[in-house]
């Protein structure tokens, strides 16, 4: 299972929120590209990039973030956040991401995604499945809709969708836990299926459950920054030898 840091924008700085809630924002480092780095020297090789300023415009905004980071290391990163138009998903391809998530415009606009399927593959297409109380939520969580997490998988899985970020924003910032079930539920259902959990992730020992269960890969943010899982922690599972340590995730 791939172990996948999230680095959340505002403003260009790294921050998280607490279940979407942007009256929540919690600045950790004023810059992303050090973050990444220091991911990427203990072995990772892949990141998740949110453009929150993005998802509230509907627009790319942190652009000029993903280039550098994007030409400063090596990491596989996927981004998210504002891609609503053909003119987004070019800028966010452009500007180096190996994968795009998209979920919003997923609802919204289906031909448009499906166009994109086409068009950059399933390889490179990620759909973005954030769940509030069974139904999917869109706009960076702002708005929820009435389409119910399994319609919006039945349908997208017939479109070719191989790779699904899912988020419990109920979990999401809440070092509660992450949906063991519900991740149980939808690979029991779609076993084909690349799901990368997000939301909740707290600690190494549920890593190796969510690996266990076979999930393609895990998000995990606030437990990083908040010191719930050191460096030591993620480098021990990345050589799946559980080793545990004591030294955090250094604040800018």
């Amino acid at each position: 299972m791939k172990i996948i840091p999230a680095i959340d924008l505002i403003d260009g700085k790294c921050v998280r929120l607490s279940q979407g809630d942007y009256n929540t924002k919690k600045v950790y480092n004023e810059n992303p590209l050090e973050v990444a780095k220091m991911f990427e020297s203990i072995g990772i090789t892949n990141l998740h990039l949110v453009d929150l300023d993005g998802a509230k415009a509907q627009h790319i905004v942190n652009h000029e973030v993903l280039k550098t980071i994007s030409e400063h290391t090596n990491l596989e990163i996927d981004f998210g956040g504002g891609i609503k138009s053909d003119m987004d998903i070019e800028l966010a391809f452009a500007s180096g991401a190996e994968q795009v998530t998209a979920g919003t415009i997923a609802v919204k606009n289906k031909s448009l995604f499906i166009s994109w399927l086409e068009r950059y593959t399933a390889k490179r297409l990620i759909l973005g499945a954030d769940v509030k109380d069974g139904n999917i939520a869109i706009q960076g969580w702002q708005s929820q809709t009435k389409v119910t997490i399994w319609e919006f998988l039945d349908y997208y899985t017939k479109q070719g969708v191989e790779y699904v970020i899912c988020t419990d924003i109920s979990k999401d910032g809440m070092l509660s836990g992450s949906s063991i079930d519900l991740y149980a539920d939808i690979l029991k259902k779609y076993p084909q299926m690349k799901l990368i959990a997000s939301g909740g992730v707290s600690s190494i020992s549920e890593m190796m459950e969510l690996e266990k269960m076979g999930l393609y890969g895990a998000i995990v943010g606030k437990a990083i920054y908040e010191n719930k899982i050191s460096m030591e922690e993620l480098l021990g599972f990345l050589n799946h030898k559980g080793a545990k340590g004591t030294k955090g995730f250094r604040r800018g």
